[in-house]
């Protein structure tokens, strides 16, 4: 019998072993830094940002879980948690009373405004500082490559201009 298992290259296998050690440690420095700094988690940034960049500051819970990647649970439960700082409400929806509407209020605008300097320098330091302008160009052209494989209908968006808009 003929094995049939594409096995990666060893460039490949070094390549693979990058993305690992990348995807094994970002999610924790950037949760370390945010909390630090601001008492905030990564995914309760990734919610607030996602709110300061949204029509009137309101996303529907449904929407919202898919733009975070998180359960309807999981997203619940952060939004209690935020909703208890004063920075999110829910709200019913106007268009469709089965659905709950995440507002981010004046206070929890207020909390993105602070605490994207920190996160964004952070992300400079963590993955910009030492590349050159075309190995960003790359990475992006690279990242969106392989996020078209993962999420072929462009479900998840990214986050990236939240206080400055």
């Amino acid at each position: 019998m003929k094995d049939s298992t594409r096995w990666l290259t060893s460039e490949q296998q070094d390549a693979w072993r990058s993305v690992m050690s990348v995807l094994m440690l970002l999610p924790g420095a950037l949760d370390a830094q945010l909390q630090r700094d601001t008492g905030l988690t990564h995914a309760g940034y990734v919610v607030l940002s996602a709110l300061s960049e949204a029509p009137d500051r309101t996303i529907r819970m449904s929407r919202l879980a898919t733009m975070a990647n998180m359960s309807m649970s999981r997203l619940s439960h952060l939004v209690d948690r935020l909703s208890s700082q004063g920075w999110v409400e829910r709200r019913p929806d106007p268009e469709d009373g089965r659905s709950t509407m995440a507002v981010l209020t004046d206070a929890g605008w207020e909390k993105v405004v602070e605490t994207a300097p920190g996160h964004v320098e952070n992300v400079r330091t963590l993955i910009f500082d030492d590349l050159t302008d075309a190995q960003v160009t790359e990475l992006r052209q690279i990242t969106q490559k392989i996020s078209s494989r993962l999420d072929p209908e462009h479900k998840l968006r990214s986050f990236g201009r939240t206080a400055r808009t």
